[in-house]
């Protein structure tokens, strides 16, 4: 898993075989073309590799004018199976199913790089390169456990407290200081 640009889709390209799938699959409903004004960035655990079979599609974006983002997304994507959306005064949440894959498109008042997905996911995959291949499986096994992601990794770096924001405190960290901090065994 090297460095990727997670702003656009195009890493998935040549990632592995579930990345590439899905890229073909976001392909085919324009998703980020659709939605490319409000800064569409694919976030969860398929971009970072630590995902299950059951995971799904998240995408973030940024909108100030909710409900002309709903409008979009149902003119476009409402027939898709499963269509499902709600709207309250801060965010505004759709699901869809599109051949099977679960897809999820999330949108806040505010830029897609500052939401908690984009973070936890960019934080999450430091560590990952940090602390290697024996780290990804070991998140992977607590994953298939039942553990949520972010904590199964704060299980693994001995985080207390709130799993969520007890991750986005280590974004402050040099690496050096992080390996410090943090005992599991590096690659």
């Amino acid at each position: 898993m090297a460095d990727n640009d997670f702003k656009t889709v195009e890493y998935l390209k040549k990632g592995n075989e579930r990345q590439r799938k899905c890229y073909d699959l976001l392909e085919s409903i324009r998703i980020f073309e659709v939605l490319r004004a409000y800064a569409p960035v694919l976030t969860g655990t398929i971009p970072i590799e630590i995902d299950l079979p059951e995971s799904d599609l998240d995408i973030i974006c940024e909108t100030h004018d909710f409900t002309e983002f709903r409008e979009i997304v149902r003119w476009y994507y409402s027939n898709y199976d499963r269509f499902t959306d709600r709207l309250s005064d801060d965010r505004y949440v759709a699901v869809l199913f599109v051949d099977g894959q679960e897809i999820e498109i999330f949108a806040e008042a505010q830029p897609t790089e500052q939401q908690f997905a984009y973070r936890h996911m960019i934080i999450e995959h430091r560590m990952l390169q940090l602390f290697g291949e024996p780290f990804r499986r070991e998140v992977i096994r607590l994953k298939r456990e039942g553990y949520k992601t972010e904590p199964a990794f704060a299980v693994l770096l001995g985080l207390s407290g709130n799993p969520y924001q007890a991750l986005l405190e280590t974004e402050q960290y040099s690496d050096e200081d992080l390996l410090r901090m943090f005992k599991f065994p590096r690659k």
